[in-house]
């Protein structure tokens, strides 16, 4: 699928077009969940709510299973399972009128898997809130589910704590088929895109882009972000990196599409992590916007003079 071509499907009537969804959480597998929850603690802040089932079953300890991270009492960020690492889902809160139904009605009639959400795997609040679990052309678990409790999210001392869980890019070997089913699917719309459309951005609410797309040859995860409060957090978060001995893989920058500012790091899984802020911000209601093309050269997606990340490619650099 060609840049025009990905931008077509954008002026396409959708389905529904998602104005107040957002990403909600996010699991995977590592191979030391005691290790991994210790470090998401440390460097995060993000604090055990429960032990995960193995074979639908709640354990009592740690190691055999997995466990549910988050802020304070409000709904879950993070679930960690032991195995190889891999993706294990991605889930978005959909507070759109009538959202929730109209997702689970368009994958029905386009003829993709809809199962209610797992008790099992669910924390009350999204259990209360109903929700539904799918697939999408990579075979990658999504949670779409309705209104959850959030309290505290944005208070925190963010000199210690990210505000919110924000984004999650997934790697993939076919960007036609995941913007596919992501824009004219799910409801998502194209924010920016490479000019080779090896790359794009999409959003679900105001948000330049709550998800993103990145063709690199595989399937899965790319990375996933936090958001922080402004500009000077980052300081106190790369002297915090360095106190807890965990190195600053790419950044500080800026990134092209979206205009945020950003920095990675990895957790001990080697999954990446971003930190971002600043963010730009859409209109949907009050304005039409057609989605913008990047040359596919480091320069756009680091306005700070290029340098990529290590694991990062683009089309000419």
């Amino acid at each position: 699928m060609t840049a025009l071509e990905i931008e077509a499907l954008n002026r396409a009537p959708a389905g529904g077009l998602l104005r107040r969804t957002a990403a909600s959480h996010i699991g995977f597998s590592v191979p030391d969940v005691a290790v991994a929850a210790d470090f998401y603690g440390r460097v995060l802040g993000l604090a055990p709510q429960a032990v995960l089932p193995v074979g639908g079953v709640r354990q009592a300890v740690l190691p055999v299973g997995g466990v549910r991270l988050g802020w304070g009492t409000g709904h879950h960020v993070l679930d960690l399972n032991a195995g190889a690492p891999r993706l294990g889902h991605i889930g978005f809160e959909v507070r759109d009128d009538s959202g929730l139904d109209g997702i689970a009605k368009r994958l029905a009639d386009a003829g993709c898997p809809v199962e209610p959400l797992d008790p099992a795997y669910a924390d009350e609040a999204v259990t209360a809130a109903g929700g539904i679990a799918t697939a999408d052309p990579d075979g990658n678990t999504v949670h779409f589910h309705g209104p959850v409790r959030r309290p505290g999210e944005t208070i925190a001392d963010t000199a210690r704590r990210p505000i919110r869980y924000q984004h999650v890019t997934l790697a993939t070997d076919d960007i036609a088929a995941m913007v596919e089913f992501y824009v004219t699917v799910v409801g998502f719309r194209v924010s920016d895109l490479l000019s080779d459309a090896g790359f794009a951005w999409l959003r679900s609410n105001r948000d330049h882009h709550t998800l993103a797309v990145v063709r690199t040859g595989e399937t899965g995860l790319d990375h996933y972000s936090f958001d922080l409060a402004e500009w000077v957090d980052f300081k106190s978060w790369c002297d915090r990196l360095t106190e807890q001995e965990v190195d600053v893989t790419w950044g500080p920058g800026r990134h092209g599409p979206g205009n945020n500012l950003f920095v990675f790091f990895d957790d001990p899984a080697g999954n990446h992590i971003e930190l971002s802020a600043e963010m730009e911000k859409f209109h949907d209601d009050r304005a039409t916007y057609s989605p913008r093309r990047w040359d596919p050269i480091p320069r756009s997606v680091n306005l700070w003079g290029g340098q990529l990340a290590s694991w990062r490619r683009t089309s000419r650099g």
